[in-house]
């Protein structure tokens, strides 16, 4: 069934499909335009709780899914401008960083960074804009299963209160995303001002994303700007010690790590990476 499909059956059929098995969405009204139900799917994928699919359903999910993904145009990190191509950095590892603004679910690299929170399950907010909700979407219903799959298994061996700890990182498959894998990371929560502690914090969320990098042969990485969002880490100040963390890891243990991406979806966030450099 699903070959002879496009990308127009596709979305009608997941929305459908999505829409049924919802007690709560069952009764939606579905637009008519094409934009109204890309929408729909979308917020229908955000709020859906993690459990399996029928193969059916997969199936045409990943098609369309890999379809949407061409649609927005695949960026191979291979092919982005380190800093010393795109500002003229002197600096002493200018040919393995890049500063790239963009969509992240875009990226095709070893591994790209989703700032999650500390349930591990992805955004359930229906069309929220943060990152943790766009690599969840775009990378298929599979994603939270795995999530919450690990995280049973975690509470099986911690408790059952147990959320992930902040700058402890997990790692799953991308599903439909161009990356290969995904890297998910609690961030430190600034709530009644920066400290030293958060600093540290933070610094080793980086360092231990690079150490799962290196240890599963990862050998390049698209990092978010993690905990500037809805985390309220100062955003000047995240971007320095990101920069400070990355560069003295990849200096301290060279040959690891082809490329160190900075992504960012800010003018003022990319300001302030391309100032470091």
């Amino acid at each position: 069934m699903e070959k002879n499909m496009d990308q127009k059956q596709r979305l009608d059929y997941l929305v459908e499909s999505f829409k049924a098995e919802s007690p709560e969405y069952k009764r939606v009204k579905i637009p008519e335009d094409t934009e109204g139900k890309q929408r729909l799917l979308r917020s229908l994928m955000n709020v859906r709780m993690p459990k399996p699919a029928s193969a059916a359903v997969l199936a045409v999910q990943d098609s369309y899914l890999k379809g949407r993904a061409l649609e927005k145009g695949i960026v191979n990190i291979s092919e982005m401008p380190t800093v010393r191509e795109s500002l003229g950095s002197t600096h002493p590892l200018a040919d393995n960083i890049s500063i790239w603004q963009g969509d992240i679910t875009r990226i095709a690299a070893d591994a790209i960074v989703n700032a999650a929170n500390s349930q591990m399950l992805g955004c359930f907010i229906p069309m929220h804009t943060c990152i943790d909700n766009c690599i969840h979407t775009y990378a298929g219903v599979q994603l939270r299963e795995d999530c919450a799959r690990r995280m049973n298994s975690l509470r099986l061996q911690f408790g059952e209160g147990y959320e992930q700890p902040t700058a402890v990182p997990m790692l799953t498959d991308a599903y439909n995303l161009p990356a290969k894998k995904v890297i998910h990371i609690v961030g430190p929560v600034v709530q009644y001002g920066l400290t030293p502690q958060l600093e540290q914090d933070l610094a080793d969320c980086y360092r231990n994303i690079l150490n799962m990098c290196k240890d599963n042969g990862l050998r390049s990485v698209a990092f978010c700007c993690i905990s500037t969002g809805v985390f309220r880490f100062p955003n000047k100040r995240a971007a320095a010690i990101a920069v400070q963390t990355v560069t003295e890891w990849m200096a301290g243990d060279p040959g690891s790590l082809d490329r160190a991406v900075f992504n960012v979806f800010k003018d003022e966030d990319k300001r302030y990476y391309e100032e470091l450099f």
